[in-house]
């Protein structure tokens, strides 16, 4: 999915933003966990929060690009460095813990497997999985992919674009998380929300390392729960 957002929000993307984590964030989400939660519980939200805040400094931001009046948020210098790209497989692990997840055991985790949307979320979609014991599939543009597939289409800003997943990707009745870099309208995460679907999983919830919080692209995601890692805020 895209990583862009309107140029009209530049001002608030280069000023501080209240929806950066802070190290104050940290501490009250420590004090939070600590309320009838264990020791370990409050040590891992600390971490979550503290680790936050570095991945958000990592982000960069292009004006006018692909097109003038966009700004393009930029993900990568994360995966140029080894530290800030184990902290954010890291920070994933530790937020999926706050999925309302089903009953789990080591031999029925909560989630079977996690669909990585095309191309960004391919970036940290395995390395997740392999860390909540579940398989990875990819969702691709409509072409790329073998085989026998399913599609679903979804709007952009110049019309419309189709996804598709591998009709073996998920079986009927297999718990799906999914997982981009960044989610704005929304468009296309709802199309791989019904390429699951199609194919009898169970949607257990989306991951996001970014919100766009303003775009409201949650809103085209129904009820199925949504976590995200970091939000840019109007």
């Amino acid at each position: 999915m895209t990583s862009q957002v309107p140029q009209s929000v530049q001002s608030q993307e280069t000023s501080p933003d209240a929806s950066r984590p802070t190290a104050t964030t940290a501490s009250s989400v420590a004090q939070d966990a600590s309320g009838g939660q264990s020791t370990t519980a409050a040590a891992a939200a600390a971490e979550l929060a503290s680790t936050k805040i570095g991945l958000y400094d990592a982000l960069r931001r292009f004006v006018d690009f692909p097109i003038k009046g966009i700004v393009f948020i930029d993900i990568m210098p994360i995966f140029r460095d080894p530290a800030a790209h184990a902290s954010l497989l890291r920070a994933l692990e530790l937020q999926a813990l706050h999925f309302p997840a089903p009953a789990a055991t080591p031999s029925t985790p909560w989630v079977d497997v996690v669909v990585g949307l095309d191309a960004r979320g391919f970036l940290f979609g395995p390395g997740l999985a392999l860390r909540l014991g579940a398989g990875f599939a990819p969702v691709r543009k409509q072409g790329k992919l073998p085989g026998p597939c399913v599609t679903a289409s979804y709007e952009k800003e110049y019309g419309a674009d189709y996804f598709q997943i591998q009709e073996d990707a998920i079986k009927p009745g297999q718990k799906v998380l999914i997982v981009d870099d960044i989610i704005a309208t929304g468009g296309s995460a709802a199309a791989a929300g019904e390429l699951v679907r199609k194919l009898g999983g169970d949607l257990v919830g989306y991951m996001f390392i970014l919100e766009i919080s303003f775009l409201k692209g949650r809103e085209k995601l129904g009820d199925v729960p949504v976590i995200t890692l970091l939000e840019e805020a109007e």
